[in-house]
């Protein structure tokens, strides 16, 4: 018997199952081999056709069942992870009214700034653990304001999780967690917050119904069973936003432990007990997975939009798409620490809010074109990278996070030496990198539900640790250099 697991990316969607009892990894994909487009109808807009997603979940489903020759029938249970901040809008009937607003797009960052003045700062922080910002609930305002005829045809609204789970089991449902990420849930009340919905002119009845984390939260439905290519009346079991279950893939659930990612934008998650936030403006705060009103749990977030994304770009631009990553991390790594003066700022893929949700886009500074090559370019980007996640931590330290230890998955970012090397030396910790991803997490999380294990370490303690990077002792041009990539951010600010 098994359990599958989807993590619904803007990029990718993948898919994974793993062996009920063990937990063991049978089999991952993901679909498509390219990456998903994102539309930008205008500058600093993303927006992604949420049938997309499912066509893509599908096809996956299929690989994932070709690829392991697993019988359907002896698929237990289902969980999801997904890209967070997201907005998708249904009708009565459950059709999709607009293509969803997805996290990297900016255009609500004002309406979230006057929805806060509104309100009052001091009551978002106490309450919701966060400004408004450019959220799901934002997202939603914006639509209202600026789309009416869509906005009146509304029926719910959904994070994309929510919608792939519309699409499996036929209900329009959520979590607090969900609420949480979408700036829609009072931690002191421990409800939705009607009372910013009201204040945002956001009729409730759009609110969907509130089923727990790990919870029985439908069966599929005849018409996802023939879709799906799964048994009819297969239960979804767990579902939560894909950095949330990143660290519950990571095994990170108590305060002070950190999980990270370095993907197309970067994260920085602290688990914290506190239900107070000094950063509430510059980072997110979420209940986590395994947070409940007398044992808090909070998934402090730190996002960068700009980070895989520009070493991306550096590959497809500077490289011409002839190079791999690990060819640019080698090249990277015959340039000195500091890049010969060379610095970049990462910031360009939308507003960041740890800067206070401004859109400075990237910057290069201090290029000599007698001294620098492609590889000071590579090695300026990783770092640039690597100091704006020592940058988030800072903030995550001085809004209460005790760090005690770093985990990161196997992803592109972290399995560069210097990358990681880089962040361990910064921050004094060592960073352990670990050989799992966010579907096995989302499948072996079902299984959690399931009761198919007792404790969380039972369920995702087990991976292997690829490698573990330590500090550098001799740290000196490490700290020369993020002080001087700093004064280039403040240059950049002002």
């Amino acid at each position: 018997m098994y359990w599958i697991g989807y993590d619904v990316g803007s990029s990718s969607v993948k898919a994974s199952l793993v062996r009920a009892g063990s937990g063991k990894v049978v089999g991952v994909t993901q679909q498509p081999d390219k990456e998903m487009p994102i539309t930008s109808l205008e500058p600093g807009w993303g927006e992604q056709d949420p049938e997309m997603w499912w066509d893509n979940l599908c096809k996956a489903t299929a690989k994932l069942i070709q690829q392991t020759k697993t019988d359907p029938k002896n698929i237990k249970g289902i969980g999801i992870s997904y890209q967070m901040h997201g907005l998708v809008i249904v009708d009565k009937e459950h059709n999709v009214l607009r293509d969803s607003i997805i996290w990297c797009d900016s255009r609500a960052v004002d309406t979230g700034n006057t929805l806060m003045r509104q309100v009052g700062e001091g009551k978002c922080l106490e309450h919701l653990l966060n400004g408004p910002g450019n959220f799901t609930l934002s997202k939603l305002k914006w639509v209202r304001d600026n789309e009416p005829e869509v906005y009146k045809k509304g029926y719910k609204f959904l994070l994309p999780g929510d919608y792939i789970a519309l699409k499996l089991t036929g209900k329009c449902t959520t979590t607090p967690s969900g609420l949480s990420e979408g700036i829609v849930w009072d931690f002191k009340e421990d409800t939705p917050a009607l009372w910013l919905l009201e204040e945002a002119g956001i009729d409730k009845a759009l609110l969907p119904d509130i089923v727990p984390t790990f919870s029985e939260q439908g069966e599929l439905t005849e018409e996802a069973s023939e879709e799906l290519g799964l048994k009819k009346g297969t239960p979804l079991l767990y579902r939560a936003g894909d950095q949330p279950n990143n660290a519950l893939s990571l095994n990170v659930f108590n305060p002070g432990e950190i999980a990270a990612t370095g993907g197309t934008s970067g994260v920085v998650y602290a688990v914290s007990n506190s239900t107070q936030t000094a950063e509430g403006t510059r980072i997110n705060n979420f209940a986590h997975v395994n947070h409940s009103p007398g044992a808090p749990r909070i998934g402090k977030l730190l996002n960068i939009n700009g980070a895989g994304i520009l070493y991306r770009w550096m590959k497809e631009q500077v490289a011409g798409g002839t190079l791999s990553y690990n060819e640019m991390n080698e090249m990277a790594a015959t340039v000195p620490v500091g890049a010969e003066g060379l610095r970049i700022l990462p910031f360009g893929n939308g507003a960041e809010r740890m800067l206070g949700n401004i859109n400075m886009g990237a910057g290069i500074s201090n290029l000599n074109f007698n001294i620098h090559r492609k590889e000071h370019l590579y090695r300026a980007a990783l770092e640039g990278i690597a100091f704006s996640f020592v940058y988030g931590i800072g903030i995550l330290e001085n809004d209460g996070v005790e760090l005690t230890t770093i985990k990161a998955g196997g992803d592109n970012l972290f399995r560069s030496e210097l990358f990681s090397r880089t962040i361990a030396t910064l921050t004094g910790r060592e960073i352990a990198i670990v050989d799992t991803t966010g579907a096995v997490g989302a499948a072996r999380a079902a299984g959690y539900s399931h009761g198919d294990f007792k404790t969380f370490g039972d369920a995702f303690s087990g991976d292997e640790y690829i490698t573990t990077y330590t500090p550098l002792k001799e740290k000196e041009a490490y700290g020369e250099a993020y002080a001087s990539w700093k004064t280039e951010l403040m240059k950049a600010q002002e």
